[in-house]
């Protein structure tokens, strides 16, 4: 018995082995923390006729057209460096924390130093802070009293000086020059000139590289120095546009027998065409940067390549030749190129009349729609926009279209900010206006304005011609309610374009009266007059087209008052304009308008004045009244004969 139960708990000991074999336990799986977030986000869908979801949804804070759009992101842009001042300004306002629990990355920065006296370390906080000229008047001192600075801190300074150009940080210049307009004792006649709203600030324009700066004074003064400071100068004067300096200080660097990082070299790389004239020269120089490469055993990367091909952007027939070389060598290396890289090949095979060979950006489009790209050169941004100006230029629709997946295929929409957004937009409208069909058209613009662009008064101008193509005019209406939108109801062109095509032929008489309520706001833009606002002057063919939209219309007494304007200004009105005019006049049995409108042609001395007498005497049913009225024109016609006669005689 107990032999038969031993061997019973064996085979289950076994089978219970076997089971546990068999059972695979399933691994705990990682969700990613944004999960929930991106599946949320997939069940969005994008509202066409809202802005862009960086704007306020506030109707008074949605931008009409793309300079408000940049106006508003300026103005916001604006509020957060306000806040920064505010906080840097008043920190003791900004000391307590209410916050529970705490969280520090939320928590306003400390910008004030908080080590007093003259140390190294108070040198190591202001240099953090990015106080350019705390940190040199600070490091000066240490260098009067004799205390030695380590070769680390130093090349941190070096690297803050040739960040900056040796200039002040944006928020220092902006202090001094606050100061500078609050000087007590400075005439009102001698005070700069304020800006102007759009102008360009300092902020984004380099500065030059001044003569023996701070940087190079603290170089020369320094008892000790390694390839990273000779790096960071060379480095700093590229960026600051004194490249034959940088050329200078690189051969410094080769007899002191130092090595240049990877960094330096592409800095040098894209100083080339600064420093040859003639394109074989720069790519002769261009390939002695990359034999020291190779000396020296740095390995080249992604913005190696970059930099070389932006070279080659500049060297004509031979940075066409050579640029293919470019990218063999890439894969050689196994270095994917990235959207720069792309951006640099389109440019580089720019001809001008030739303009780009399609097979080019069609290999192009082949490598760009299979990924999903991430920044990692500064260029990276042109890429779409340079791509989409191509197929234009080839008015080839299906590259378009092929561009336009790729760039919304994963992450790669985001390299296009505002402005390029516009531009991007804007050209691949433009294309489809000028290839597709108007019903597609239609398609794309109703999905496209204004949630991804606003269109341009180019891109209205297009698709007027899009509809006046294909016989699609019924559209205008609509297009007009756009326009005034967009804010374009006072460009001239568009005006005269938009009462061109509405005024060219005869429709059903819904459309008509849509269209005579367009030509009776466009009157009313003609006639605002304000000091914000400019005044339009009427023209011979905006009048003409008002007022045979009016006539056509039924709208007698409207487009008898824009005839008269014809006299008021000087101009004459065509035959067809008066034709419709008396047809009007007779549709809805207004014969003393037809009077005035023959009288109006008999004052201007036009030659249709005795068949438009003709007209009435034959289609109108006219009083005694109206006979002797007409019959009185008639007379004063036969004076003005006969007393030309008497002249002659």
């Amino acid at each position: 018995r107990c032999s038969s139960s031993s061997t019973a708990l064996g085979k289950t000991a076994e089978d219970s082995e076997v089971t546990r074999e068999e059972i695979v336990l399933p691994r705990r799986k990682t969700w990613d923390k944004l999960a929930v977030l991106q599946t949320l986000a997939s069940t969005v869908n994008r509202d066409p006729t809202a802005a862009h979801y960086m704007f306020q949804d506030d109707p008074f804070l949605t931008p009409r057209n793309a300079a408000n759009s940049r106006l508003f992101l300026l103005s916001k842009e604006s509020g957060r460096n306000a806040a920064k001042y505010i906080i840097k300004q008043f920190p003791q306002y900004f000391d307590k924390t209410f916050a529970e629990p705490n969280v520090p990355c939320l928590m306003p920065e400390i910008l004030t130093p908080q080590i007093e006296g003259v140390s190294e370390e108070a040198l190591k906080e202001r240099i953090h802070l990015r106080n350019v000229k705390e940190s040199v008047d600070l490091f000066d001192q240490l260098i009067q009293a004799g205390t030695p600075v380590s070769l680390e801190t130093t090349n941190s300074l070096l690297d803050l000086l040739c960040f900056y150009g040796d200039v002040e940080s944006t928020e220092e210049k902006e202090e001094e020059e606050k100061e500078d307009l609050e000087e007590p004792g400075v005439n009102a006649s001698e005070q700069k000139a304020p800006k102007r709203p759009f102008q360009r600030s300092s902020q984004f324009s380099v500065s030059q590289w001044r003569e023996n700066n701070n940087a190079e004074r603290i170089f020369k003064i320094m008892p000790e120095r390694n390839a990273h400071s000779y790096c960071t100068v060379i480095r700093g004067m590229v960026k600051h546009r004194a490249f034959a300096k940088a050329y200078d200080m690189y051969i410094d660097l080769l007899n002191e027998r130092h090595k240049a990082d990877v960094h330096t070299f592409n800095a040098l790389i894209t100083a080339v065409p600064y420093l040859k004239d003639r394109f074989l020269e720069r790519w002769e120089l261009a390939k002695v940067f990359l034999n020291h490469m190779a000396q020296q055993e740095v390995q080249p990367n992604l913005l190696t390549f970059n930099a070389l091909l932006k070279t080659l952007r500049r060297c004509g027939g031979v940075g066409r030749s050579m640029s293919l070389s470019v990218i063999k060598e890439m894969e050689a290396l196994d270095i994917e190129p990235s959207l720069a890289t792309y951006d640099h090949l389109l440019f580089i095979f720019y001809r001008g009349v030739d303009l780009y060979p399609s097979g080019i950006i069609s290999e192009v489009l082949d490598d760009v729609e299979k990924r999903s790209f991430t920044p990692q050169d500064p260029d990276d941004a042109n890429f779409f926009t340079t791509a989409m100006q191509a197929c234009c230029d080839l008015k080839d629709i299906k590259l378009a279209y092929r561009l336009n997946k790729a760039m919304e295929k994963g992450d790669n929409w985001k390299f296009l900010d505002v402005d390029r957004l516009n531009a991007y937009w804007s050209k691949f409208f433009s294309l489809l206006c000028m290839m597709e069909q108007i019903d597609i058209v239609l398609k794309w613009y109703k999905e496209m304005s204004p949630s991804l662009f606003f269109p341009t008064p180019k891109n209205i101008l297009d698709l007027l011609q899009a509809l006046d193509t294909a016989n699609h005019l019924e559209a205008i209406p609509s297009v007009w309610e756009d326009m005034k939108q967009l804010g374009f109801n006072r460009r001239h062109d568009l005006l005269e374009e938009l009462l061109s095509l509405m005024s060219r032929e005869q429709h059903p008489e819904e459309i008509q009266l849509a269209f005579a309520k367009c030509a009776e706001d466009i009157k009313a833009v003609y006639e605002q007059s304000g000091r914000e606002q400019g005044v339009l002057e009427w023209t011979g063919s905006a009048l003409g087209h008002v007022a045979l939209l009016f006539s056509r219309a039924g709208r007698t007494q409207d487009a008898w008052n824009m005839m008269e304007r014809f006299q008021q200004i000087n101009r004459i009105p065509s035959d067809l304009v008066m034709d419709e005019f008396l047809n009007c006049a007779k549709q809805t049995n207004c014969p003393d308008e037809a009077i005035k409108l023959v009288k109006l042609a008999a004052s201007l001395g036009l030659p249709s004045s005795q068949r438009l007498k003709s007209r009435m005497e034959k289609e109108f049913e006219l009083s005694e009244k109206q006979k002797k009225a007409l019959e009185s024109i008639k007379s004063d016609s036969d004076s003005s004969d006969s007393d030309s006669d008497s002249d002659r005689d």
